[in-house]
């Protein structure tokens, strides 16, 4: 069986992201795309020319039986009604991070796919970026030892603010860093070592134009005892390293970003050869000192998050990334707002 897929915005993330995905990805089917802005529809028409092309959602929810998934690649402020409006409507859900705006919003939309008994799966991608699937499967094979301290960066150099909605000091844009890039920290951090009992944050806002959040630290204690440090920065003039992760018998360090963000927005596509694969120049560092070696980078797969959601769809396994994945990551960004303002270490229950 093959799945209908409406695609709702074609910004960046659903023009970079999720169309060349989904039309990669067997068993599926990329049936129509919703954008208002003429610009995008005809980018759509030329690169998809056997899409649909919509001008509203009004008209995904009068097409009942039509689609089989719908995808929401929105402004932040619109997933959580977009998706109550998917779900009204029978439609099981992928939505981009973050899912909702607050833990609160994201738990009330997970009640209401509770009561429909349909998927919210949020789009997690960065879990499937090599670099951290190298870390996965060093952290779980146990060649670092017991791990001591995992530290993460998404480190840019852009020294004046971009308009737009990412930029908005409104609440209910979920606007900033903090939201943005950190919702990708947060979740590979809880990923490999489980949802934290304590946070501590430094949230800063550095540029002169800024009016959100654009440089920011986060500490995560884990129940093992393992310390996440976590970077995201607009303001870096020079990179520190991707991963680095300390264990009790060896290290990895990785540097640069995983290559498939960029392969994306030159066209490419899941299907092209060699995707995924980082250069050798690019692979990290495992060892301790005088005795590390180059280890090769896992390729990176952002591809099989879709085919584990046609699985999902199938009933064949349960969804690749939960909304109560999604939950704790906004309770801990939630978490991490009170300990910069208060000054404080705060306990998460």
């Amino acid at each position: 069986m093959t799945f209908r897929v409406a695609l709702v915005g074609y910004g960046t993330g659903g023009a970079v992201f999720h169309a060349p995905l989904i039309s990669s990805v067997p068993g599926l089917r990329l049936a129509a795309v919703v954008t208002r802005d003429p610009g995008r529809q005809q980018a759509v028409r030329s690169r998809y020319p056997d899409t649909r092309v919509l001008d509203s959602t009004d008209r995904l929810w009068e097409s009942t039986g039509t689609y089989d998934l719908v995808v929401i690649a929105t402004p932040n402020r619109q997933h959580v009604p977009l998706a109550r409006a998917a779900l009204t409507s029978g439609i099981p859900v992928v939505v981009d991070k973050p899912a909702a705006t607050s833990a609160a919003e994201a738990r009330s939309l997970a009640a209401l796919s509770a009561v429909r008994g349909l998927p919210v799966i949020p789009f997690h991608n960065r879990r499937w970026d090599g670099d951290f699937r190298t870390v996965r499967r060093l952290v779980g094979s146990g060649a670092l030892g017991r791990v001591l301290r995992f530290e993460s960066r998404f480190e840019r150099w852009r020294p004046r603010p971009k308009p737009g909605w990412k930029e908005s000091p409104d609440p209910r844009d979920a606007g900033g860093i903090l939201y943005d890039l950190g919702s990708h920290l947060i979740d590979q951090a809880v990923h490999l070592f489980g949802r934290p009992r304590e946070v501590y944050a430094e949230i800063d806002v550095r540029r002169r134009d800024a009016s959100t959040p654009d440089d920011v630290f986060l500490a995560l204690t884990h129940d093992d005892g393992v310390r996440s440090h976590l970077w995201m920065s607009a303001t870096a003039a020079q990179l520190g390293p991707r991963f680095r992760v300390l264990g009790h018998r060896a290290a990895y360090t990785v540097s640069g970003m995983d290559v498939q963000e960029e392969a994306l927005r030159r066209g490419l596509t899941p299907l092209d050869p060699d995707w995924g694969m980082a250069p050798p120049r690019a692979y990290g560092r495992l060892g301790t000192p005088g005795a590390d070696r180059a280890e090769p980078t896992d390729p990176g797969a952002y591809q099989d998050f879709y085919a584990d959601v046609v699985r999902t769809l199938r009933g064949e396994a349960p969804p690749p990334v939960t909304l109560t994945d999604a939950i704790t990551g906004l309770e801990i960004i939630e978490a991490a707002v009170t300990a910069a303002r208060e000054s404080r270490v705060v306990s998460l229950k």
